[in-house]
């Protein structure tokens, strides 16, 4: 008699039989390549967990074209040789090291929940939550560094416009700007790792912020000095662009 399988899971199921025609079936060379060869990515990706944001999925990639960090918030930590069990650092630490990955993308979002607790929590909302408060408190730094007491108008695509003040309450009603002061925080963590910070002086890597609207659909980028965000249609992708740290 066979187990009943709930319809959640049946769907999911149904997607692996899926993936496995395309990957196993239908393109089983280069599968057999990553298989012999191992994984040789040139990009990681530190992504949210959300669901709504797979990077495989936005950026139409295949096996063994990223290495993919997700955790709340896309946030990344500075080095710190203390915690000896850490994720993130390990992963970060694997790609760079070992993977030689050429490309580190932070791929934060709109309607971050993770973001939304970091608000909440500076309005003095605490979570009510184990692990989540203290993880979010990472952006803290990126938050006062990049948003609070100054909006920089050019980073919500307002050229022209001068800059004001934000206080708290105003703050919430502006949740996107925080989110990419986030990146751009993980962005000057990520330059603490002593064997990131040589990579990038010897041109042999390069950072990346990404931010995606989840209403739009739109993806902005960080400007090569991480001093604001672009839509990436108006960014030349070029040789020489890539050759710029981010």
């Amino acid at each position: 008699m066979e187990a009943l399988i709930h319809p959640t899971l049946s769907k999911l199921f149904t997607g692996i039989k899926s993936f496995q025609q395309r990957a196993y079936r239908l393109n089983t060379d280069k599968m057999e390549r990553l298989l012999e060869h191992g994984q040789k990515p040139k990009v990681m990706v530190i992504a949210c967990s959300d669901s709504r944001v797979d990077p495989a999925l936005l950026m139409d990639t295949e096996p063994g074209d990223l290495f993919v960090l997700r955790h709340v918030a896309n946030l990344v930590p500075l080095y710190d040789m203390d915690n000896n069990h850490d994720s993130v650092r390990s992963g970060i630490e694997y790609g760079v090291r070992d993977l030689q990955v050429e490309h580190i993308i932070v791929l934060g979002h709109a309607h971050c929940g993770g973001i939304h607790t970091l608000l909440s929590t500076l309005s003095g909302q605490m979570p009510q939550r184990d692990f989540i408060g203290g993880w979010v408190s990472i952006a803290l730094d990126a938050c006062y560094r990049y948003v609070i007491g100054q909006v920089d108008a050019e980073s919500e695509g307002e050229p022209g416009c001068t800059v004001r003040q934000v206080d708290m309450e105003g703050l919430c009603d502006h949740q996107h700007l925080v989110e990419r002061a986030a990146i751009r925080g993980s962005l000057d963590n990520l330059r603490t790792y002593p064997w990131i910070k040589e990579r990038l002086d010897n041109g042999s890597l390069c950072l990346h912020g990404w931010w995606f609207d989840l209403e739009s659909g739109d993806l902005w980028a960080t400007s090569a000095d991480n001093s604001s965000f672009l839509p990436v249609l108006e960014i030349a992708v070029t040789v020489e662009t890539f050759g710029h740290h981010a």
